[in-house]
């Protein structure tokens, strides 16, 4: 017969004439070291206490004192497009995430997953012989693939990796996570009341995945990407950790800014001349702020600075995991930062993340009436711009921006068994694309040109292993592009030009400054109008990795890329109309009806025994959600605008036996109304003052409430205890009046009596 695999033996017509052949499978040999990449999130160049901070972060710091810190190692201004860059060694224009995978736009740069044309680091090192494991937050999977109903092929199983366990969107609640394990959802193994938080599962899982791999081959090495869900929002963590830091920061951003930066100057992580950029436009002096503004800000950046001790503990526990498995000094570990501080909490801070993505400002006097909330579960904090700015000490500016304060984040390398200059800074200017290079480089592999049939885009990072031995070697990169929402930058041999642009506005409008990078990196000396010819030759620089790099074309959407675009044969139809068949597993908020800031009806098909109860439909957490209930024979409604509860319930009971039930929800100006229906029969209104456009990054759970209640009205999963057939939710249509679901189930229950 054919033979279609690979056989170097010898066949004949018995054994006795035949010679047997085994193939020997791929290992990267003798003395590979283990890789783990640990990523945080919206982490600032200076948050880390070696970076300038007087934040907690001795573990973090050992690695430091023990490997090199890079003083000028550069990311994409997001998250997504990090971790493509990261795990490809392309730019993440080129591999299809423009901006972050929620997004869609139409377009081969943002198409929301790596492209199959760019191998991962995971993909390269499982074909030569490592073991792959992914913990934490993905992020690299359109969202609404992310379902149990997939497709799973940018799953981080399908993407290289063996195991997997965490969660796939782009933030989570840390005490009630949405998570995945391997390609099925799973619930946390314990709850907020028993001390779970996400990052401590995280590195158990981690640590377990690592121990069932070198107990049975500890001849195989590993790559672990741990990328924590810390330190995006919401910002919690654990009471010990909130009340170690009461008062810490009461004398404000302007004077831990300039501490930050004398400490980084004395460490040798700027040029001495460098100057600490003024404060950006909507920081005001912490000295003018009112008194309520001043508690609600310090209280953020508490729980900011206890979320960061202990995500440090957690990497502290994973390091001496290593070292008690004998594998740490050859293990090649990096610590770095998707991006810079975020601006997402505004001039204020926040409560609750999502009034941002909703344009609600909240005002501290609101905010103060909660504040022992910050932190913990009933909370989805985000800090103010000033203590943002302060973490990308000495930079301008934040995450989605740019400027140094989007793009600059601190990198550790830490390998014993290769780095003799520990404790040393080396000030080479690289970029996140570099990292799969490094690996690449260092292992002695190559990334295939060819993989599994698809010609593969050319790795467009420089690997940084020169820099290892040589702290005075210049840099081998000579220039990288940056490109966000229209911000845009470029910097070339030791110059950097950079435009921050406003959404709406034509590109060619768009001012740029010019800074001498090599000794400007806080950018504080625009030279635009002084050397107008530097400045031409970067923007035309720019213009050509544009084009090269599948930047084009630009495109300053953003926040309105959330909404849900109906086409058939997707996830959402073009009728808007979706039918749930319980049991199923909890929905990603993509992947659900686009019920926020539009008209629904939403009808239950049920069969109830006497005197249960229990949840039909659910979205949200406990800080902004909807959920549709049976409680005390009653039907209810819960709009959970951001912790204000506008409840309704019916006037009448829900019948024993079978039933329809739903609410009709309509938009009326910035709010709604609702009306509640049992059998037809409307039996409860409701008016609610603001309608909100992004409920909540959790979706929706049928027959149970999936996470923290939405409702205060239960507790735990509150799961209907009854038979719930389906639910139907019809999404009006834009200018309709009606979806009809509630009279079509309605009739279709009652031919079938």
């Amino acid at each position: 017969m054919q033979q279609h695999e690979p056989f170097d033996g010898v066949i004949g017509r018995t054994q006795a004439e035949s010679e047997p052949w085994w193939p020997v499978p791929p290992h990267p040999g003798d003395g590979a070291p283990d890789v783990v990449v640990i990523l945080l999130d919206d982490t600032g160049f200076s948050h880390f206490g070696c970076y300038g901070s007087d934040l907690t972060t001795p573990n973090i710091d050992a690695l430091a004192a023990g490997g090199l810190r890079y003083s000028n190692f550069h990311v994409t201004p997001l998250c997504s497009p990090t971790r493509a860059s990261l795990l490809t060694g392309r730019n993440h224009h080129t591999v299809g995430m423009r901006a972050i995978s929620n997004f869609d736009s139409g377009y081969p740069h943002m198409r929301g997953h790596i492209t199959d044309h760019a191998t991962t680091m995971a993909e390269v090192l499982r074909d030569e012989g490592y073991a792959t494991f992914a913990v934490g937050k993905w992020h690299l999977c359109a969202m609404e693939n992310a379902s149990a109903a997939g497709p799973y092929d940018q799953w981080p199983c399908q993407r290289g990796f063996d195991r997997y366990y965490g969660f796939l969107e782009g933030e989570t609640d840390q005490f009630s996570p949405d998570l995945v394990h391997d390609n099925h959802r799973t619930e946390p193994p314990a709850s907020p009341d028993e001390g779970y938080h996400l990052s401590e599962d995280l590195v158990d899982h981690a640590i377990g995945f690592i121990h069932d791999s070198v107990s049975i081959r500890p001849d195989r090495p590993f790559f672990t990407y741990l990328a924590f869900g810390a330190m995006h929002a919401p910002h919690q963590a654990p009471p010990e950790y909130l009340a170690k830091y009461r008062g810490r920061f009461d004398e404000g951003w302007d004077v831990a800014r300039e501490r930050w930066f004398a400490r980084q100057i004395e460490l040798g992580l700027l040029p001495p001349d460098t100057e600490l950029a003024p404060r950006n436009p909507g920081v005001e002096p912490w000295d003018s702020l009112p008194e309520n503004q001043q508690r609600l800000a310090a209280r953020l950046q508490e729980a900011f600075a206890a979320f960061l001790e202990h995500t440090d503990a957690q990497i502290g526990r994973l390091v001496a995991d290593l070292e008690r498995l004998g594998r740490l000094d050859n293990t090649l570990l990096l610590v770095l930062s998707d991006n810079g501080a975020s601006q997402e909490g505004g001039p204020f801070g926040i409560l609750h993340e999502m009034k941002y993505f909703n344009m609600l400002v909240e005002t501290p006097d609101e905010a103060v009436e909660r504040l022992d909330d910050i932190g913990g579960p009933h909370s989805h904090a985000n800090y103010p711009w000033g203590w943002a700015q302060a973490g990308n000490t000495p930079f301008k500016w934040y995450k989605q921006n740019t400027h140094e304060g989007g793009v600059h984040v601190p990198l550790i390398v830490h390998w014993p068994a290769a780095v003799s200059d520990a404790g040393a800074v080396r000030d080479q200017f690289h970029h996140v694309n570099d990292i799969a290079p490094t690996v690449y480089d260092l292992l002695g592999i190559t990334a295939p040109d060819v993989y599994r049939g698809r010609e593969q885009l050319p790795v467009s990072g420089q690997s940084m292993r020169y820099t290892f031995d040589d702290p005075d070697a210049p840099t081998t990169k000579r220039a990288q592009y940056y490109e966000m929402f229209g911000h845009r930058a470029i910097v070339a041999d030791g110059w950097k030009a950079v435009t921050r642009h406003n959404a709406g506005t034509p590109f060619d409008d768009d001012t740029w400054e010019l800074y001498h990078y090599d000794v400007d990196r806080s950018e504080c000396n625009d030279l635009a109008r002084d050397m107008p010819e530097k400045l031409a030759e970067l923007i035309a620089l720019w213009w050509e990795e544009a084009e090269d790099q599948g930047v084009l074309p630009l495109d300053d959407r953003s926040i309105e890329l959330f909404f849900t675009r109906y086409r058939d044969r997707s996830v959402h139809p073009t009728d808007r109309r979706y039918t749930y068949y319980p049991p199923m597993a909890p929905l990603p908020a993509q992947v659900a009806p686009g019920m926020g800031g539009k008209g629904f009806d939403l009808a239950a098909t049920i069969d109830r025994p006497a005197g249960t109860g229990g949840v039909l439909f659910a979205t949200g957490t406990e800080n902004s959600g909807i959920s549709v209930f049976v409680q005390g024979d009653r039907l209810v409604f819960d709009y959970n605008c951001f912790n204000d509860h506008h409840v309704v319930e019916s006037s009448v009971e829900v019948p024993v036996g079978p039933s329809v039930v739903g609410v009709r929800f309509r938009r009326e100006g910035a709010g709604g109304s609702a009306v509640l229906f049992v059998d037809g029969v409307a039996c409860g209104h409701l008016s609610v003052p603001f309608a909100m456009h992004i409920i909540s990054s959790v979706g929706p759970s049928v027959g149970y409430d999936h996470g923290s209640p939405v409702s205060q009205r239960y507790s735990g999963h509150f799961p209907f205890e009854g038979t719930l057939h389906k639910v139907d939710i019809a999404v009006v249509h834009k200018g309709a009046q009606t979806a009809d679901v509630l009279e079509a189930q309605q009739r279709a229950a009652m031919s079938q009596q």
